[in-house]
């Protein structure tokens, strides 16, 4: 990843329609934004304002009805399946809310399926996933299924997973959701730290407004409509 500024994302007009119920929803309507490399981002708003939805167009998991967004410069909305799957999977790290662990595979195992689909060897897979868990602080419950660890923990390794490809940007919906108010200022912590220590893109979808703030840029979305705050 290069050290210097550039526009990593570039929103022009996006648009999101769909039906729900007979009613047609405008998830989101008319959104031009531009979001640069190493920017740290929060994103709140109520519920049905359109924060899921922006997350999905950034991590090219849907696509818009109109308009137009690009990824260093490669508009995502053009891209076929098989593009985006390559995006998302060498460009993009994701963190869930509810952590999305393999519950049969140990920690270990599910930091190296992020490699998978990236064609590394079986040897360099488990090196830096390795790596990754000892970044976390994990190294000795490497072999821990997710079902022997704690939130806190499984949280961990879902950072890691996503770390491990070197990703240019880091897409975080509700990290701390499900975890405790001392976990969840270890885990915001941990992400700053990741953020300011590589030098990548955080942008983070969080209802804890004491999050938010921590956030060089404040993002609120309702009605389909982004804002600063």
């Amino acid at each position: 990843m290069s050290e210097t500024t550039q526009v990593l994302y570039e929103l022009k007009g996006l648009t999101k329609r769909y039906v729900q119920k007979g009613k047609d929803i405008n998830a989101l309507n008319n959104v031009d934004l531009t979001i640069n490399t190493g920017d740290l981002i929060s994103i709140q708003g109520p519920t049905g304002g359109g924060k899921s939805t922006l997350l999905q167009m950034l991590g090219g998991l849907d696509k818009p009805t109109s308009g137009s967004i690009t990824l260093l410069g490669q508009n995502l909305e053009n891209m076929s399946e098989a593009q985006l799957a390559k995006t998302r999977g060498q460009q993009i790290g994701f963190i869930f809310q509810t952590f999305n662990l393999i519950p049969t595979l140990n920690a270990l195992e599910n930091v190296e399926t992020a490699l998978v689909p990236m064609g590394v060897s079986s040897v360099e897979r488990r090196d830096r996933s390795m790596q990754a868990l000892e970044l976390m602080g994990l190294a000795d419950r490497a072999t821990h299924l997710p079902s022997e660890l704690s939130g806190g923990q499984q949280q961990r390794v879902a950072i890691a997973r996503a770390l491990v490809k070197n990703p240019d940007v880091l897409l975080a919906d509700e990290p701390t959701g499900n975890l405790d108010q001392d976990t969840r200022d270890q885990i915001i912590d941990l992400l700053e730290g990741i953020w300011r220590d590589k030098g990548l893109t955080l942008i983070m979808v969080t209802h804890d407004s004491a999050i938010a703030k921590r956030a060089k840029t404040h993002l609120m979305i309702a009605n389909g409509k982004v804002s600063l705050k």
